[in-house]
């Protein structure tokens, strides 16, 4: 797979900010102890299946296998694979091997839980014993020759630099290439506003007119906000200034263990003085608030928190990928997320005084391996290519971290599905109830989206006490909040009712050819009030400009 091939198989793949909980090692050997108790228990499964694979491996090797790799797997997008005698003979038998596993799987007299469980641990092995990924490669054999051996060579400094400075992972991007504030993060603005815990940036508007109320987004704490602003042409931010409106960020701390103690009531204090800056600078009484994945969280607690204070600051909520209703959670972290794990996973946290990024970004390689894992060890490793430079890609492994108290709360409302009940969740003597968040809300998911799936999105934002509009991408859990117009491929599905269901929602709703970017612009232009001349300056009086955006807060 070429490097630009990579680079976008893993666009809707990678897992994005859910910083609640992975899973150890402890938890694979469980599950594969349970496998091979499962074997012994009742070999009749086992040896049925061994049977029907021994006469699949004997048809594959004379040729007779009808099995072929699924449309979309490119692993096995070389010719060669079904053209060649030998590499057809192979594939065969990885496939055979593959669908007995299922088989296998499904005769199990294994609970629902360990069967997802021992589906995902062994389908990790299989997937690493794919003949793509070994040096019999078809199209790592040409490059060999092609290269004199070069390309051989160059792939062992690969590994070999990857084994001592990326925790033994390949390398998933070139980070040479790319540097916050020169090709990253360019729209022009300044820090207007600083605390402890985050950086408020002002962009400069770039039209002549703007709208009254102004748009404060809040990116996930896991990831740093520029995922809003990469490339120009990816811009969300320069897309919303483009339609007039007055959008400020925040730019969160990354915190290191001397912020431990930070908890939610931390992070929405911060997140009010921002507001509050944000009223100042621009004379509204209110601001419209952004919030994305555990920024979403963060954005329904602070309007509920300020709404059970009868401070009404939150005029509308746009949420990205955001699941603060955890019920009915199928993900595969959430098969893993027993109360065992989620006490370890507070304690690491609790130790080391953070929950580190990358830590999570490991465990989300896990969850698309073929696409996170071998597709890099075949670009980087077998055909001797750089990773690819590919700007989303470097803000995904551009992670930071999170204070060890606040992981735990988060942890915890995962656990309890706090926020779900009203009251449960109570910040400074307040309790946090989502009905009282009266104000209109317009969310988006992605269809598939494998860390906040959209059902539970749809969900959630049942929650909310006012009115509605959801928006369904058809895209993974970034990709569908980079969704820029003049993607031929990009769709949305839209539906004005709000049945309970998120299957009656979808079933009654329109596919709408094209981004859903203009669809919000047109709703939240709706709730920015009029049209007043573009301020000469950012910032004001009592809120100067402290340093040219990105910020300093970013580059740590």
């Amino acid at each position: 797979m070429s490097s630009p091939e990579t680079a976008a198989a893993a666009t809707d793949a990678i897992g994005g900010p859910n910083p609640i909980v992975g899973f150890r090692r402890k938890d694979l050997l469980d599950s594969l102890r349970s496998v091979a108790v499962e074997a012994v228990k009742h070999p009749k499964n086992t040896t049925s299946s061994l049977r029907r694979l021994a006469r699949t491996a004997v048809d594959a090797a004379r040729g007779r296998g009808e099995l072929t790799p699924a449309p979309k797997d490119r692993r096995f997008a070389d010719p060669a694979w079904t053209q060649n005698f030998l590499y057809r003979r192979l594939l065969a038998l990885y496939l055979a091997a593959d669908a007995e596993l299922d088989a296998w799987l499904g005769g199990a007299q294994l609970s629902e839980v360990d069967r997802e469980r021992a589906r995902f641990v062994l389908s990790l092995g299989l997937d690493a014993l794919a003949p793509s990924n070994l040096p019999l490669h078809p199209a790592a054999l040409k490059r060999f020759i092609d290269t004199g051996g070069g390309s051989a060579l160059s792939g062992v400094r690969q590994l070999a630099g990857d084994l001592l400075h990326n925790g033994g992972f390949p390398s998933q991007v070139d980070g040479e290439k790319f540097a916050v504030g020169e090709n990253l993060a360019t729209t022009e603005g300044s820090v207007v506003f600083r605390n402890e815990v985050l950086e408020l940036i002002q962009y400069v508007p770039r039209t002549g007119q703007v709208r009254q109320r102004p748009l404060l987004i809040a990116p996930p704490q896991i990831n740093k906000f520029y995922v809003f602003d990469l490339s120009p042409e990816k811009s969300f931010v320069r897309y919303a200034l483009d339609q007039g409106f007055q959008t400020f960020i925040v730019s969160w701390r990354n915190p290191t263990a001397d912020q431990r103690d930070w908890t939610l009531r931390t992070y929405l204090n911060a997140l009010e003085q921002a507001v509050d800056a944000v009223t100042e600078i621009t004379g509204s009484p209110d601001v419209n608030l952004a919030g994305a994945c555990s920024g979403g969280i963060t954005s329904v607690s602070l309007a509920a928190w300020l709404a059970a204070r009868g401070k009404r600051s939150v005029h509308s909520l746009t949420l990205f990928v955001s699941v603060f209703d955890m019920a009915e959670d199928k993900t595969l972290l959430g098969v893993f997320a027993s109360e065992e794990t989620l006490a370890a996973a507070k304690r690491n946290s609790h130790v080391r005084g953070v929950l580190d990024g990358r830590e999570l970004s490991r465990v989300f390689n896990l969850l698309r391996p073929n696409d996170l894992i071998w597709s890099y060890w075949v670009n980087n490793y077998l055909l001797g290519k750089r990773p690819p430079a590919f700007d989303i890609l470097y803000w995904n492994n551009d992670t930071t971290r999170l204070p060890a108290a606040f992981h735990g709360q988060l942890i915890d409302i995962y656990r309890d599905n706090a926020l779900a009940h009203p009251g449960e969740v109570v910040v400074d003597g307040t309790p946090l109830d989502l009905g009282d968040v009266t104000c209109d809300a317009f969310v988006m998911a992605g269809t598939t989206d494998h860390i906040t799936p959209w059902e539970a999105c749809y969900r959630s934002a049942g929650r909310l006490g006012g009115d509605v509009e959801f928006a369904l991408s058809n895209s993974g859990h970034i990709q569908s909040i980079l969704n820029p117009p003049g993607n031929p491929k990009a769709s949305y599905f839209a539906n004005p009712e709000r049945p309970a269901k998120a299957g009656e929602w979808k079933a009654g709703a329109t596919k709408v050819a094209g981004s859903w970017w203009p669809r919000w612009a047109e709703w939240l232009t709706e709730r920015s009030g009029d049209l007043v001349d573009a301020p000469s300056a950012v910032g004001s009086a009592a809120h100067a400009p402290r340093e040219a955006a990105p910020g300093s807060y970013v580059r740590a």
